[in-house]
């Protein structure tokens, strides 16, 4: 199978990344509105947990959407989902450095982990608007953390509406390009 054709079953089948964007967008609106209503340990609970979630939301989504939900056994680009899943777990502990030395650099620093952790979708959706997300989080997260450290919530609200967006654009390139 050629790069292209898998790339083109990867956008097809998630849609762009529609579904993830539309799971993480909610997981991060939750957080940022559990700052406000409880508190900022809690909203990190929020996050951290609800991101072990978004891939068996955004399944079940997908499902409840009468589409496939996973590539099929065997596919190239499986290896490389599975490497890219794992790469932000695995920030995490930078994240929460950061957060040690200063607490309003929680959704800052996660901010720009979350990021880097788009600019790989681009090669595995062959699609350069993943390159586009990631720099705005990582350039937002990064003025965010330099110039405005309060208040505290406003990363997971960008956030929440940079990962709106960008599943809908997401769903509307993949729906031209496939």
């Amino acid at each position: 199978m050629e790069v292209i054709q898998a790339q083109r079953d990867v956008r097809t089948t998630f849609l762009g990344g529609f579904a993830g964007q539309l799971v993480s967008s909610g997981i991060w609106c939750l957080s940022a509105i559990s700052v406000r209503l409880f508190s900022f340990k809690v909203a990190i609970l929020v996050l951290l947990l609800g991101g072990f979630f978004i891939f068996p939301l955004t399944q079940l989504l997908l499902r409840l959407m009468g589409r496939q939900s996973s590539l099929p056994k065997g596919h190239p680009m499986n290896g490389l989902a599975i490497q890219v899943a794992f790469t932000l777990p695995l920030t995490l502990p930078v994240v929460l450095a950061a957060t040690a030395y200063r607490q309003n650099w929680f959704y800052p620093a996660f901010m720009i982990t979350l990021g880097a952790h788009y600019l790989p979708f681009s090669f595995l959706y062959g699609m350069w608007q993943f390159l586009v997300l990631g720099a705005l989080l990582i350039g937002s997260g990064t003025m965010i953390a330099l110039y405005l450290p309060t208040p505290v919530s406003l990363g997971a609200w960008i956030t929440t509406v940079l990962l709106l967006i960008f599943a809908f654009v997401g769903r509307r390139a993949a729906m031209t390009q496939s």
